[in-house]
């Protein structure tokens, strides 16, 4: 399974990108808007500090904005791909921008009909909701699991990006099910590194270790 950083913080990009498991950051105007600079300028160094894709959000709503800005967008680097929310503007903009040989990432999916719909539009990347549909008291990992099944049944081309992801378990959900890439928040990343035996048995080791070399007795004369 990939895994994506959904965040457009470049310190916190650079520091799980050193430990080798950031595969692609996912970005959108809310994240972009909590850090310093410009909206280009972000999007430009996120690009430089990951070698994976890099998804850059446009703000219209109506296809030819959408196209506009995608055509911009996908100038900034080579590995950009142009978020598009799940909408018929969206829709008719991603059959467009795909054609130009513009990677496009369908956003605010919330069905897999939906999912579905964007897959035949001409789509790289299906990003549902799921922590959003929990939220409302859905399943949302149930949009997952038929995404999963339509994809192999259509032999599909586009990716399923498990997005909204809220916790570990998420993650690990989505894995068990197939899902090809989950793009979640620092914290989260962080948090699946985390278990309080590893804490332990490392302190243990080390006192260990200590009390090894107290007791060796010195070779020197």
């Amino acid at each position: 399974m990939k895994f994506y950083l959904d965040s457009a913080n470049l310190a916190a990009i650079k520091k799980y990108n050193q430990m080798g498991v950031v595969d692609g950051v996912t970005t959108n105007p809310s994240l972009v808007s909590k850090e310093a600079g410009e909206f280009e300028e972000i999007i430009v160094s996120i690009c430089k500090e990951v070698n994976g894709p890099v998804s850059a959000e446009v703000v219209s709503t109506d296809h030819d904005g959408m196209v506009k800005e995608a055509k911009h967008l996908s100038k900034l680097a080579p590995n950009v791909v142009v978020k598009i929310p799940m909408i018929p503007e969206g829709l008719k903009a991603t059959k467009t921008v795909s054609g130009l040989g513009i990677p496009v990432n369908m956003t605010l999916i919330f069905s897999a009909n939906q999912g579905l719909l964007a897959a035949k539009a001409g789509a790289s990347y299906l990003s549902p909701f799921i922590g959003r549909l929990d939220d409302i008291g859905q399943r949302g990992m149930q949009v997952i699991e038929d995404l999963v099944v339509i994809r192999q049944n259509y032999k599909l081309k586009a990716e399923i990006l498990v997005a909204s992801v809220r916790h570990p378990q998420h993650v690990l959900e989505a894995a068990k099910l197939g899902a090809g890439i989950a793009t979640m928040p620092p914290d989260v990343l962080e948090k699946m590194m985390q278990h309080p035996l590893t804490d332990i048995g490392l302190k243990k080791f080390l006192d260990d270790w200590g009390r090894a070399k107290k007791e060796k007795p010195s070779l020197t004369v």
